[in-house]
């Protein structure tokens, strides 16, 4: 077997329930599988394992035994179809319905003038059909999870429409058939589960809409630029999922950008709402960056492609939410584990139901009723779903207004938050900065010479005020260094070819050479001090709205940065922010986060590389999506509409979505708990029984829907 891995998605037909899901997830634990997430909302399936194709063969085969099939590889280019095919459930409740309806009317035989329906043998053939369909569906599904080790839902359905069905043909066969006539009974239990699937399936559908939304925006046309023997200009188009990096783009006013890309020529107004949730049009020039799946509003651009469909920003959006959606936080492993034994416990429930009622009532007819109704009533499916159908709901809201969960525990851990940790630079403040000024010591370089020198250093860092000098001074006369890096919290620092060390940094870079820590840039050579450079930044225009937010919810907000003291503590009176830790390293953060968390649990809002340890330590991390790559890989959050507006959405879903997982898992306990002994007791049918049954799964997804259109913030 080959030691390269490979993450694999497949959808697989045939999951039911939360059991299926745990039964392939157990399979694939055993044969090595790693990362392993089932989604039985979505049926589809995300785990490393070995790139051997041998290897994937084996486990679709295995997955196979289980009693499911790997309907397809997904690739995260390919849009969900605007034809999907009719539901499975479906097509089985419109077979079974007709027969169901006619064994229903024998009740109504007086009435009707229809005596021949009481014939035991049409009843029978009646019901063939309807139990043959059941017994393929339900039948070889409970067999498998039986064969598992894991029975299912699909376990109760068949011993109830089976004993059913066998009581009836049993009376048929001795001569007694009106005495046994229970296959109306069969019948409308197979039917009536039909059609509790169809509608669960139906609404739990209705939950990934946002994805759906989100994944049908990737496969687009493209007007792709190519260049004949002449080199001519001609214009043809392909789909955006045959674009390689470096291709060339004509994109025009109404359409979609194909894919990532940079713009060459020309300007437009671009809609980026798909991606960050902000309706707001915005300005695009020569050398910004176009998002896969944002639409040109107006204008014209010539621009290439900088990342593959598969790899662009919106498919690694569906990606991630996906998997968010196929994890289980903390509060769904109780449920799991009491779905586990739920199967074996109903059938002892049922079991006992059937002895006691026939010794105290004496009765094998009303005893045989009774323990099918506890059957066909019980629900395992709610338990399961409980969780997944709300973090579906959830995290496709969140992506469809640009909050970016990267796993489902985040949504828990938010109910929990009573202190938010803010950096300044390009989180509170716009990181968007302009010179202020700059002085050189006397004798030390001419200002073109100064000015070369720090754009020779600022060029290599993605910091915001080292961007903004180097954009500003911007030179073809720079320096060549023998060697250069970035110290986090300190600056650049470079040699050149004679063994010259430069420094252009903080003020703790300066600290010993000067007392006067005003400026932002101090430029050193051979620890002497060359000169300093100033910028201005501004605050974010909502910055004060959400520190007032968090601070009415009673959270509170502290201001951690590695700027100087002077400059934090004026922002924080502007703000009202709470506290103010200044002049920090990022190994200092580091420490200071871990304090926080251990004195209450604590939210990190960064956007730097020096914010990246203490985003990871935080209990949850929230990056910006302009922030530098590491801190954005490293949150647990990204906020994509380029800045905090959203945090208050994030938060309050966070907390919504984990009340709404509350009232589900209730809904799914307090409904077994009260319906299974109403059951037993006689107080209703099998057949009414597995209608109550059908309906409880699709109380739960309305209940978890209700998260679009909930007020959270």
């Amino acid at each position: 077997m080959s030691d390269k891995k490979e993450t694999i998605h497949w959808k697989i037909e045939g999951m039911t329930c939360a059991n299926c899901a745990l039964t392939i997830s157990n399979y694939l634990k055993k044969q090595g599988a790693a990362q392993i997430q089932v989604n039985p909302v979505s049926n589809e399936l995300i785990c490393e394992i070995s790139s051997d194709e041998s290897f994937k063969t084996q486990l679709k085969k295995g997955i196979g035994q289980l009693g499911y099939r790997v309907q397809q590889e997904l690739d995260t280019t390919r849009s969900i179809s605007d034809k999907e095919p009719m539901n499975q459930y479906l097509i089985y409740l419109l077979c079974c319905a007709p027969f169901t309806l006619l064994l229903l009317l024998h009740m109504f035989h007086e009435w009707l003038n229809m005596h021949w329906l009481m014939n035991p043998y049409v009843q029978l053939g009646l019901s063939v059909p309807v139990y043959s369909i059941g017994m393929y569906y339900f039948g070889r599904s409970a067999v498998v999870s039986l064969r598992n080790g894991m029975p299912n839902m699909n376990v109760l359905i068949t011993i109830g429409a089976t004993a059913a069905f066998s009581y009836s043909l049993y009376g048929t066969l001795i001569g007694q058939g009106a005495e046994y006539l229970f296959y109306e009974t069969a019948a409308t239990i197979i039917t009536l589960v039909f059609l509790g699937n169809y509608l669960e399936d139906a609404s739990i559908q209705h939950t990934q809409r946002a994805l759906k939304k989100l994944a049908k925006s990737q496969k687009v046309m493209a007007n792709m630029i190519a260049f004949d023997d002449k080199h001519e200009e001609q214009i043809f188009q392909v789909e955006n999922t045959a674009l390689r990096v470096g291709d060339l783009l004509l994109i025009k006013s109404g359409e979609q950008v194909p894919a990532d890309c940079k713009i060459l020529w020309g300007d437009a107004t671009v809609n980026e709402g798909i991606i960050t949730g902000e309706s707001l049009p915005i300005t695009k020039k020569q050398k910004d960056t176009l998002i896969g799946g944002s639409l040109l509003q107006d204008g014209t651009v010539k621009a290439q492609v900088t990342a593959a469909a598969k790899d662009s920003a919106l498919a690694n959006i569906v990606n991630l939410v996906k998997q968010a959606q196929g994890e289980k936080p903390p509060v769904q492993q109780m449920a799991d584990k009491i779905s586990a034994v739920f199967v074996p416990v109903v059938l002892g429930i049922a079991l006992i139901t059937f002895l006691a009622n026939w010794f105290v009532l004496h009765q094998f007819t009303e005893a045989l009723m009774r323990s099918i109704a506890v059957l066909v009533i019980a629900c395992p499916c709610a338990m399961g779903l409980a969780t997944p159908a709300a973090i579906a709901v959830g995290l496709g809201r969140a992506a469809r207004n640009g909050v970016l969960f990267r796993n489902a525990k985040s949504l828990e851990l938010f109910k929990n938050i009573k202190q938010a940790v803010f950096d300044k630079t390009g989180t509170l403040t716009t990181g968007k900065f302009t010179l202020a000024g700059f002085q050189i010591q006397a004798n030390s370089l001419s200002e073109a010479a100064f000015k070369s020198l720090v754009y020779s250093l600022e060029r290599y860092s993605n910091h915001p005020i080292a961007v903004c000098i180097a954009g500003e001074w911007k030179t073809k006369e720079e320096y060549r260094w023998a060697e250069i890096e970035e110290v986090k919290g300190l600056g650049m620092r470079a040699k050149d070819q004679e063994g010259n060390e430069y420094i252009a940094g903080s003020y703790a870079a300066a600290a010993a050479f000067t007392t006067d820590s005003s400026h932002n840039v101090y430029v050193l050579k051979n620890n002497q001090l060359l000169g300093w450079v100033d910028v201005k930044d501004e605050l974010r225009e909502e910055s004060s709205h959400i520190i007032q937010y968090l601070k009415a919810r009673g959270i509170k907000t502290v201001l951690l940065s590695g700027d100087r003291k002077e400059k934090c503590r004026v922002i924080a009176e502007q703000l009202g922010i709470d506290e103010v830790m200044a002049e920090k390293r990022p190994e200092e953060k580091l420490k200071i986060i871990e304090e926080l968390n251990q004195a209450m649990p604590t939210a990190m809002i960064g956007d730097g590389i020096n914010d990246a340890p203490a985003l990871a330590r935080a209990t949850i991390g929230i990056s910006l999506s302009e922030a530098s790559q590491i801190a954005v890989q490293t949150a647990d959050v990204v906020l994509m509409n380029h800045g905090l507006k959203n945090l208050p959405l994030s938060l309050g879903l966070g907390r919504h979505t984990y009340i709404t997982i509350r009232q589900n898992l209730f809904w799914a306990f307090f409904y077994n708990i009260i319906a299974i002994p109403i059951a037993a007791f006689g107080f209703l049918t099998p057949t009414f029984g597995a209608l109550v049954m059908g309906m409880s799964d699709v109380v739960l997804a309305i209940n978890s829907v209700r998260l679009f259109v909930k007020k959270v913030t």
